[in-house]
Order: C-alpha cells, then structure tokens, then sequence
C-alpha cells in the first residue's frame, strides 16, 4: 500500500480505471438512446485515462485546458481509431463525435477532481485516502444512478414504440420523431380501452384513506407509548416492528381464507381494512421517535391550564409534530400505493382493481409489451413527481425529532 502513495503511480492508476469506468457508462448510454453501438475499448481506455491521471497530478492547475484538449484530442483519435470508445460502422459521425467530445470532457474534469490537491511525490495518508475515497464515490454515483435510471428509460422509450418496431428490433431504444402524437398512443389506449383511469382513481383513495386511517391509530398510539407510563411500554416500544419480521408471503394464505370467509374479498373495504395493517407499525415507530423529542414541558403546560390530555394532543402536539405527520403520511401513501401482493390476492374484479394489480392484468401475450410499459410509467411518474416534491419535507420530518432539545 505504502508503493502506492506516489502520485505519479495512484494518478495513472485511477484515471486508468476511471477513464474505463467513463467509457462504459458512455458507450452503453449512447446505445440506449441511438440504437447504434458503441462499445469501450479497454487497452486504449488504461492508456489514456492512465496519461490523464499522470498529467491531473504534474499539472493540477490546466484542468480547464484539459478539458478542452482531451475532447478535441479525442475527435482526432476517434477517426484515426484511437479512442477509446469504438463505434460501428453504421453509426453516425454527429454520434461518434458527440460521444468522444463526451468521455474528453467528462474524463478529463473528473479525473483532475479525483486527483484534487495530490503531487507527483509522495502523498500523505490523507491525500491518498481522499483520492481514493472520490474515486470510489465518483463510481457509487455513476453504478447506482444507471441501476435506476436505465430501467426507467427502457421503460419510456418501450411504451413509446408499437408492436412492429418491438418485434423487428427489442433492444432498439431510439425513436422516431417524426410520428408526432402517434408516439403516444399506447397511453391513449391504456386509458380508453383498459380502463386505466379507473385504476389510477382507486390506488389514489384508496391510498388516501390508508393514511387517514394510519394516523388515526398511530398518532394516539405512538403518544401513548412515548409520554405514558404503562406496564409493557418497553416491551411495545421494541417490539413494533416485528411484525416485518414474518414474510406477507407467509400470512397470504390465511389472510385470504379469512377475508373469503367474512365476505370482504374483492371489496374496496377488504382493501382498505388490511392495508393499514401493514403501515401502522412503521408509522407508530417513527412518530414516537419524535414525540419523544418534543419538549414534555410545553404539554405539562397546557395540563395545568385545564386542557384534558385529548386536547393537549390536538392544540398541542400535533401541531408540533406536522413535518414528522407530512413524513409518515407520505411514506404510508407509497407504501399503499405500490402494494401489489394483497391487491393481487384479494381483487379479481376489473372495476376494483388498483394501479398494481391492473398493470398485472396487462401482462399477457395477448396484450401488447408496451401497453404493460405505458401502465408502469403511469403507476411511476405520479408517486415519483410526489416524493421528490417533499422530499425535502420528508426528510426533515424524519431527522427532526432525532436530536432532542
């Protein structure tokens, strides 16, 4: 490790590695979204990311210059062959251009940023550690946005595609836009013949009244556990959560015999009934979590006015607690909104069906793949554009009560 901390051996060895890194993310992105190939070439890519990271450690002032230089010296050494992203034969020049102007650009901002404050001498322990530590987050970055980011698009582009192009070429991502609204037409025929409205209109109350009645029972629960004292209150205060322990899989059986049984299978009600099952513990578990770091003085205030403990809580506390009340409603309308097992099990009526359990039904060799895609954007882009709307807010009612005072 100690033969390492040179610069001139960790600057080649990481910009070998990301250059290489940067070329595949590259290539795989430019063949998604133009249906040509690209593929990195892994000899050419060590080479010059290897005399990148040299250049990022002798010269850590020209990462503007490099910039610019890489790109144009990549155009020339792509049409000489020399890059290292290989293009095919049929792929445009604008494209092959555009993807070597790319991995200069990218490759050479990157690298100078890794390599930030290291000398071509030895490196302290801190220098190498920190160049280290920003490789590895430069590549978390690039390896989880793709594991994301990639379904999703497969997802769109497929959805926008009709039968004859998905069968004369599946891994063809690139459109045609030249056929204007037309690109929209599975969506037009999820809502007009599969009846998809009506899914949206029942995840979306059903949901809905998932979190109302959540937090009926949460909220006096979680006070409860957090402010009185009772025998077992530990003993519930750990235990919340252990219901996740047991699988749904494994309670699916009885749960179906019994909603069969009271009438309630294939309802709206049954729905309704079991889905905050499953949401009241974790919102019992984050809401005490806050009460308990809520100031006891302000609710031993209002005790002392002649406010009843029930009124304490509504003029009070909830008050209070609305960023850790948006947190969990919005944490309990996803979880409703994306469950698929009991909506499976319980729904056989088209009319009932929720956004899962009607794209389900599309999955049939007599229905079109990108009428099943067209329902899974649907049932995606409204919860996404929601989360990371308040996000923001979700995130500072689930750190507000984590400090206490």
């Amino acid at each position: 490790m100690s033969a390492l901390r040179f610069g001139y051996i960790t600057g080649p060895l990481l910009g070998a590695l990301w250059m290489f890194i940067l070329a595949t993310t590259i290539s795989v992105g430019m063949s998604l979204v133009t249906g040509d190939p690209f593929k990195p070439y892994l000899w050419l890519s060590f080479f010059w990311g290897a005399l990148l990271g040299y250049g990022a450690v002798q010269f850590p002032n020209a990462r503007t210059v490099a910039s610019g230089s890489v790109a144009v010296a990549f155009i020339l050494l792509g049409f000489a062959g020399f890059a290292p992203i290989e293009v095919g034969e049929t792929t445009s020049t604008f494209s092959s251009a555009f993807s070597w102007i790319l991995l200069g650009t990218i490759s050479a901002y990157t690298t100078y940023v890794i390599m930030f404050d290291c000398a071509v001498g030895a490196l302290t322990r801190h220098e190498f550690e920190a160049a280290v530590i920003r490789f590895l987050t430069g590549l978390g970055y690039i390896f989880f946005t793709a594991i994301v980011l990639i379904p999703f698009f497969v997802m769109v582009m497929t959805s926008l595609k009709n039968q004859s192009e998905l069968i004369q070429n599946p891994l063809d991502f690139s459109l045609d836009l030249s056929k204007g609204s037309d690109l929209f037409r599975s969506y037009i025929e999820l809502f007009t013949d599969f009846n998809f409205g009506i899914y949206l209109w029942n995840s979306f109350y059903i949901s809905v009244l998932t979190v109302f009645i959540t937090l009926l029972f949460a909220v006096p629960g979680a006070y409860a556990v957090a402010r009185l004292r009772f025998n077992g209150r530990a003993a519930f205060s750990r235990s919340i959560l252990l219901i996740y322990m047991v699988p749904m899989i494994v309670l699916a059986l009885p749960i179906y015999i019994g909603f069969s049984m009271a009438g309630l299978r294939n309802s709206i009600l049954g729905i309704v009934m079991i889905y905050p099952v499953t949401t009241i513990p974790v919102a019992l578990y984050m809401l005490q979590g806050y009460f308990r770091g809520l100031p006891a003085e302000v609710e031993e205030a209002g005790l002392m006015d002649g406010l009843s403990r029930l009124k304490v809580i509504w003029k009070i506390t909830l008050p209070l607690s609305l960023p850790a009340m948006a947190s969990v409603s919005l944490y309990v309308f996803m979880i409703a909104w994306n469950e698929f097992l009991l909506a499976f099990m319980l729904l056989d009526d088209p009319s009932k069906f929720t956004l899962t359990r009607g794209i389900a039904s599309l999955n049939s060799s007599e229905i079109p793949r990108q009428h099943l895609m067209a329902g899974s954007v649907v049932a995606t882009v409204p919860i996404m554009a929601l989360f990371l709307g308040l996000e923001r807010f979700m995130t500072k009612g689930l750190t507000a009560g984590s400090v206490k005072g």
